[in-house]
């Protein structure tokens, strides 16, 4: 991870259609100056009961972790099973405040 990147790797749960699921996530984000947003994105660990309610369709999530909450896209499952997540502005993860009051 570079200097101006933040992220979160450990245990989340994934909130979609109103269904709770426990993963593992990685996360990452980054403030991006050209449109002035945090752009928090990464990958959920491969989750067999997940799959079968995406079916790799995209669909959003509500996704937590001990740092935070936050709404985001699931889509784009790589060939091991691992949905992409991806979100904009206040990520699930703690900001470091120098970045936070960018």
């Amino acid at each position: 991870m570079s200097a101006d990147e933040d992220g979160y790797t450990g245990t989340a749960t994934l909130v979609v259609d109103g269904t709770e699921f426990a993963v593992e996530v990685e996360l990452r984000g980054h403030f991006q100056p050209i449109d002035g947003y945090y752009h928090w994105y990464g990958r959920v660990a491969a989750n067999e009961t997940l799959h079968e309610l995406l079916g790799g369709r995209k669909k959003a999530a509500e996704i937590r972790t001990p740092e935070g909450t936050a709404l985001g896209e699931l889509s784009e499952p790589d060939p091991w099973g691992r949905y992409r997540v991806l979100g904009t502005s206040t990520p699930p993860f703690s900001v470091p405040k120098s970045l936070a009051e960018i």
